[in-house]
């Protein structure tokens, strides 16, 4: 199976008042079709490196971090940061990501249509059936006309869902989708979440504080623990995948 992500020894240095935090990666590799959860308590360090994956945010520094969506040829990530090119990271997360922010990050002007449909009118896909296809898997057809300050959270979340879904992108990146719900409601988002994925190949990242939830879920987790660093000062978050 080919790998979709192939990290070796990547970092992210933050410098907070009173301390530094260094998010490091020593190995990950995620391959194709993989249902992936980063695993850690909050403020270890899933967000930054969900940001890093997604080509958001510069690491620090890098040994080897590549990038091969959809069998295209390896793009070197830190490479592209180093030369500025910019343009060229946006336009593969335009095409082959997905990502459901921890907010849902809904624009509270759109519709919910119009919210699901964003990720297709970039691309300047069709309408096809497929906003509503997804609203209706999701329980969301009847909010379809709202706009999302009207919605439950767990309605919102669903709408976040259906927009990384919606232009049917490979990989699918998620930060605690389902962390302003109950269990239960948790539980019955994530596994249609899970349940179209799988429908269309999707390789999902998402980052989550409950192994044993992702585990119950089918999930391969990635965990993350706290190591001391020989630098003076500086606390290592180290994610071993």
């Amino acid at each position: 199976m080919s790998l979709v992500f192939k990290l070796r020894d990547v970092r992210k240095l933050r410098i907070a008042e009173g301390a530094n935090f260094c998010l490091v990666v020593p190995q990950l590799d995620i391959a194709a079709g993989e249902k992936v959860a980063l695993v850690g308590e909050s403020g270890c360090g899933k967000s930054t490196l969900l940001d890093m994956l997604v080509m958001v945010l510069r690491p620090s520094s890098v040994n080897e971090f590549v990038f091969a969506p959809d069998g295209k040829v390896p793009l070197d990530v830190w490479l592209a940061w180093e030369t500025s090119r910019w343009n060229v990271l946006s336009d593969l997360r335009k095409q082959y990501m997905g990502y459901v922010l921890q907010t849902g990050g809904l624009l509270p002007f759109l519709t919910v249509w119009d919210n699901i449909n964003l990720s297709r009118q970039i691309l300047s896909m069709p309408d096809d059936g497929t906003v509503r296809a997804l609203a209706k898997t999701l329980g969301i057809r009847r909010q379809l006309n709202k706009l999302p300050g009207i919605l439950s959270v767990g309605e919102r979340q669903r709408v976040a869902i259906a927009r990384a879904l919606a232009h049917r992108p490979p990989i699918v990146l998620a930060d605690e989708p389902t962390a302003a719900v109950d269990p239960v409601q948790a539980k019955k988002i994530m596994g249609v979440f899970l349940g179209l994925a799988e429908e269309l190949g999707t390789t999902v990242i998402v980052a989550s504080h409950n192994t044993q939830f992702v585990v119950q879920l089918g999930m391969r987790p990635v965990r993350q623990i706290f190591r001391p660093s020989k630098k003076k000062g500086v606390i290592n978050s180290v994610f071993q995948g």
